[in-house]
């Protein structure tokens, strides 16, 4: 629709008005292919395809400004590939407001229309309560328009769910619910440990809907359709079942290839690194008088430990009294050091441990040997991150916030995890475009 709405006015704007800067015809379908190439990029680089933010029009109109913003540059940055520049530089400026007064009026269509409460996607849920409330609230979080209205439990009658606005139903009423609520589906938790309670009342019931055509979904599959995250905590021992590996992990083409971009890119970064080196290394020894490289002991693919290099960031003797996760406004950090990690410099030392192959430019980050020990003990299947090669980038480290809690720990495993099950070249794009917006943005400790 963006696309859609975007070659539409500017038709329009070149039909009324004199303006012949873009021109969409079968002489010309060079223009039109990159410009929706770059749009489409920049979009996903500003984030205008997540769905938490596209609904709030503050944050759109910002994006939509930035994404406006460096299409128009590139487009005119490549006059190979796109028209020349225009006698009259008003039509320049045509072309910009054109574009963004499309997105903008669309984006505030779909917020107003879209995401308003009447086109909401209504769900049931059907499971032990002592569980839905981890449920509930990974569901509604990752998209605004998929609404739980109510449960039926199966569990013990002793737990509280944590919002009141949720009603709770009885299994004897499942029909009736459906029809009252206007439910669109019904979500189930289905492993065995939790569905010692159901009764077969209430199997017959759902097996009825299934017959009938009414979307029953297992809450797995749901929850990993929604935050693109793999629900570990509440498979349990059926994981297994559900974790079906990329077939990519195997895949020689796929594999060569990532190896010659590693390559390519980390030969790259190196160069870049030896011009920051100078320069860092001079603050460095003004602000933080210590050594401008630090190694640190790591866990790569099968297990393998490695050192790993970057640049420091920290004081000296930061870990005098032992491992020590790293916390939000640690005061270990230099100012300096603060930079480096904000501006991701302090990664580019790394590209040694790429060039080498103990890392992939995309994969789970590496950890310290001391920290897989004990989230071990504590995350199920952690070590299942080991599969594939660490990465400098990967979908835990552009989707989840930074942090050194457990459920930091368990939310960073459940996208690595999502990571490894649909490994492929389209999700390897995805998070390299959502890597610039990481990087854009200052996000990141």
């Amino acid at each position: 629709m963006d696309i859609f709405w975007v070659l539409f006015t500017l038709t329009l704007v070149s039909v009324i008005f004199e303006f012949d800067y873009f021109r969409i015809s079968s002489n010309y379908w060079a223009w039109t292919l990159v410009l929706i190439i770059y749009l489409v990029i920049f979009s996903s680089i500003f984030e205008l395809y997540d769905l938490q933010k596209a609904s709030k029009f503050e944050i759109v109109l910002k994006n939509v400004i930035l994404t406006v913003s460096a299409t128009v540059l590139f487009f005119m940055l490549t006059p190979y590939f796109t028209p020349s520049l225009p006698a009259n530089r008003l039509q320049i400026l045509f072309f910009y407001l054109s574009m963004v007064g499309a997105l903008l009026i669309w984006r505030f269509a779909y917020i107003t229309l879209i995401s308003s409460p009447r086109f909401y996607k209504k769900a049931l849920l059907i499971g032990d309560i002592a569980e839905l409330n981890l449920m509930v609230e990974a569901l509604q979080k990752s998209d605004p328009n998929y609404v739980i209205i109510g449960y039926i439990n199966t569990g013990e009658k002793t737990e509280q769910l944590i919002s009141s606005e949720l009603q709770q139903f009885e299994a004897s009423h499942l029909k009736s619910i459906i029809e009252d609520e206007n439910l669109n589906e019904i979500v189930v938790a289905s492993s065995s440990a939790r569905s010692k309670n159901v009764t077969a009342s209430l199997l017959k019931d759902l097996n009825s809907l299934l017959i009938q055509g009414f979307p029953i979904k297992d809450y797995t599959q749901v929850y990993e359709n929604l935050t693109y995250r793999v629900p570990v905590q509440h498979i349990g021992k059926d994981f297994y079942k559900f974790f079906l590996f990329s077939r990519s992990n195997h895949n020689k083409f796929y594999l060569f290839f990532l190896r010659v971009f590693d390559v390519f890119m980390s030969i790259i970064g190196l160069l870049i690194c030896l011009v920051l080196i100078p320069i860092v290394y001079l603050i460095n020894f003004i602000a933080n008088r210590g050594s401008l490289f630090y190694t640190q002991d790591r866990v790569g693919k099968n297990a393998k430990k490695f050192k790993i290099i970057k640049f420091r960031t920290m004081l000296k003797d930061a870990e005098i009294n032992g491992p020590q996760w790293s916390e939000k406004g640690d005061n270990r950090i230099t100012p300096f050091g603060l930079f480096l990690r904000r501006a991701r410099l302090d990664e580019f030392p790394q590209f040694l441990n790429i060039l080498k192959g103990e890392m992939s430019i995309i994969g789970p980050r590496p950890e310290r040997p001391v920290f897989v020990k004990e989230l071990s003990k504590t995350l199920p299947f952690y070590k299942t991150r080991h599969i594939v090669k660490p990465g400098l980038t990967g979908w835990a480290q552009v989707m989840a916030n930074y942090g050194s809690s457990y459920t930091d720990s368990l939310e960073k495993l459940q996208y690595d995890l999502y990571y490894i099950k649909h490994r492929g070249l389209f999700l390897d794009l995805n998070i390299l475009l959502k890597t610039f917006s990481t990087i854009l943005f200052f996000r990141g400790q």
